[in-house]
């Protein structure tokens, strides 16, 4: 039974490492989904849907980086850990995210309405990052055992 003991803590460590890791390989998948993806819109469906596509992958992996900034800062600020940020910075730049995120479909929108489509699909691409991320990891924890 001491045997098992280390042996487990190692299991643990390796998984917790491994899991700590999923939102650098969410952003890396976000950048390969969106450029392979792009390239297979330009290539279906035509230039303004691709341009559309992109603009929208662009738009969602901003707000995904600045969601997770926030999140962050206003987990620094409950636990009181780390640099201390004011409340009324962490509540601006959250509103500021969606201010600049409409401002930019609008725009997208009145300039190129043929990129529509696009656009909203490319909203969803943290969706798709994080299903890839999850059958990574089950298929890590059926396979690796982690």
């Amino acid at each position: 039974m001491n045997d098992e003991l280390p042996n487990s803590k190692t299991n643990v460590a390796s998984a917790d490492a491994f899991y700590s890791g999923a939102l650098d390989r969410i952003r890396n998948i976000m950048v390969a989904l969106a450029l392979s993806l792009s390239a297979g819109a330009w290539w279906r469906f035509g230039r303004w849907t691709a341009l559309g596509f992109l603009l929208g992958c662009v738009i969602s992996y901003l707000n995904f980086h600045w969601l997770k900034n926030g999140v962050n800062g206003l987990a620094d600020r409950v636990t009181n850990t780390g640099k201390r940020q004011s409340g009324a910075g962490i509540v601006a730049r959250f509103l500021l995210r969606y201010i600049l995120l409409g401002a930019a479909a609008y725009g997208i929108l009145t300039s190129f309405p043929a990129s529509l489509r696009g656009l909203l699909v490319g909203l969803f691409l943290p969706v798709a990052a994080i299903a890839c991320e999850a059958v990574y990891e089950l298929y890590m924890a059926v396979n690796r055992g982690i």
